[in-house]
């Protein structure tokens, strides 16, 4: 492609909207532009991404054994209703009326529609296990859509989705899709781990996501390994052991309110009381779907939201403002203690907490705490339950190694759904004995357009983007430096005739701009290699070859440029 063909509108000024650099690249790369909050237009280079990442994903899935097909984008309502999803999904789910004043959703997901299509489709144990995917738009209307495309509302997924007869057929086919995935990561440049995640709405028994590791601000979710041993989880799902646990009073001893004036934080009261954070425990009131709710955990420890969400079986959560809990503590702000609460609020307490002996807790009353708390003795839990972070340094829960904290962007996910939507919407089939069973199903993601810009994140440099070599928009660039002059125009056709009738895809910037634009735009855009005309190595008859974000300059004569691009491109990522 000769960049004057195309369109690559380069900007040198960085957007004011753009908080990522991933984002800032892909706006003054010309890859996108935005439309509105959330909703991107893909442009030429960006396309090219997209069709190489998508080929990938095609070719690995059709080697699994898995069937492409299409559903639609725009689906019925009583289709979400029969799973009972309609009223849990939440608003990220666009919600319409069509002409006829049915009420209709957009997809953000297709569990449903799949299992429509199969219910009455699949009706003996012979038809299985069967795998179906798309590459399909998707939409999700997110409350704060940000990071250009990590977190937009229009979006392009590969999704999948496996029919089983049984737990054991089905985890064959769940290791088929995890094996896939590392393939289709693999030829994309990118170095996955997978984790354990929540399963949040989608449901089921189990979920794995597939983390990106950067180390940027677009590390999108916190993710804990073990230093020993292969266990990974996303910090909403992560699990620890206490290295040094703080001791336990031997006795129960008589609870006592005490004075704690102009001591609301936990560093305050514990600097009055001339304890340890260990020794107390916060308070924490949130509002659960509406209806206030009570977090209790050790003063050490931070909260973790999706954790205490699903103990509430809750769709939304967020902490209660001010008002509310005056309201329900009878005090100000700071001083909240599980001790006569309101009789119908739950109250979430931490395995930790139920441990302890002798805590300290707020008191209800303005500028006063309770020591020597007791769970039951006191005040009764609800429900008991980690809801707390696991803290990087502690001890993995499956050996005596460490936790360490690393920043990820999830790229893939995979959730064993069970029998969740199978069950609800009907769609069974009769196994050998002739039993009506429900599918054991299995659902499996992959991010077509946010993985482009995740791999922006991770592989980068201060003068913009570098691609791996398998999802780049053109494997080479040529960049005369004066396409004006004839020699320098002669050469640069030569070799992109070359490089086009031995397929290997490139890009020849034939502006009559300066070197320095060139090269700017080249860095700019991230193209893996790049073959520099200039007087100075034409005079020898020879080109210079570079690869993007590397030092080593290659000569080739003009005659062997297709041999040296071919040796360098083996060797770039």
């Amino acid at each position: 492609m000769r960049w004057t063909q195309t369109y690559i509108p380069t900007l040198r000024e960085q957007s004011s909207e753009a908080e990522l650099i991933s984002h800032q690249l892909l706006l003054r790369g010309g890859f996108i532009r935005k439309l509105a909050a959330g909703i991107y237009i893909y442009l030429p280079l960006m396309q090219r991404v997209i069709e190489k990442f998508s080929r990938i994903v095609r070719e690995e899935m059709n080697k699994s054994g898995a069937i492409e097909i299409t559903m639609p984008v725009l689906h019925p309502a009583e289709v979400w209703q029969e799973s009972g999803r309609y009223d849990t999904v939440g608003k990220e789910q666009m919600r319409l009326k069509d002409r006829h004043l049915h009420e209709m959703v957009l997809g953000g997901t297709h569990e449903e529609i799949v299992t429509y299509l199969l219910r009455g489709e699949l009706k003996s144990y012979r038809q299985l296990p069967l795998n179906l995917y798309q590459i399909q738009v998707k939409f999700r209307d997110e409350i704060r859509p940000r990071f250009g495309l990590m977190r937009g509302r229009e979006f392009i997924m590969k999704d999948a989705y496996t029919f089983d007869t049984d737990e054991d057929s089905f985890m064959v086919a769940y290791q088929k899709m995890v094996d896939a995935y590392f393939a289709i990561f693999k030829r994309a440049g990118l170095d996955t781990k997978k984790v354990e995640s929540d399963t949040g709405a989608m449901g089921g028994k189990a979920a794995h996501e597939f983390m990106l590791i950067v180390d940027t601000e677009g590390g999108e979710e916190v993710i804990m390994f073990c230093d020993k041993c292969d266990y990974a989880a996303n910090i909403e799902k992560a699990t620890f052991r206490e290295i040094n646990p703080p001791e336990v009073d031997n006795e129960v001893l008589e609870k006592k309110e005490v004075d704690t004036p102009n001591a609301s934080t936990i560093e305050e009261v514990t600097a009055f009381l001339k304890v340890d954070a260990t020794r107390l425990v916060k308070t924490l009131i949130y509002l659960a779907d509406g209806k206030p709710a009570a977090a209790m955990i050790r003063g050490d420890r931070n909260l973790n939201l999706t954790k205490l969400k699903n103990q509430l079986n809750a769709i939304e959560i967020e902490s209660a403002p001010p008002a509310v809990v005056e309201d329900v503590t009878q005090c100000p702000v700071g001083y909240a203690g599980p001790i006569e609460l309101p009789k119908d609020m739950p109250i979430i307490v931490d395995n930790e907490v139920s441990k302890m002996k002798n805590f300290i807790v707020g008191g209800n009353k303005k500028e006063t705490h309770i020591i020597n708390v007791n769970l039951d003795r006191d005040f009764r839990a609800t429900a008991v339950a980690d809801i707390i972070d696991a803290p990087e340094g502690e001890m993995c829960p499956h050996c005596d190694g460490r936790l360490v904290a690393k920043q990820g962007i999830e790229v893939g996910n995979t959730f064993m759904l069970g029998t969740k939507y199978s069950e609800s919407m009907g769609a069974k089939f009769l196994d050998a004995e002739g039993n009506e069973k429900p599918f054991i199903m299995g659902s499996y993601g992959i991010g077509i357009t946010r993985t482009p810009q995740a791999a922006v994140e991770r592989y980068h440099d201060e003068k913009g983007i570098v691609w791996p070599k398998n999802i780049a928009p053109y494997l080479v660039e040529i960049i005369p430096l004066n396409y004006e002059k004839d020699e320098h125009k002669k050469a640069a056709e030569q070799i992109y005739a070359e490089l086009v009738n031995n397929n290997i895809d490139c890009l020849l910037d034939d502006r009559p701009e300066r070197a320095g634009v060139k090269f700017n735009d080249a860095d700019l855009i991230g193209i893996p290699l790049r073959i520099i005309i200039g007087d100075r190595a034409l005079k020898q008859g020879k080109v210079e070859l570079k690869a993007r974000g590397g030092d080593e300059v290659v000569m080739a004569d003009l005659g062997d440029v297709l041999t040296a691009v071919k040796g360098l491109l083996e060797r770039i990522n």
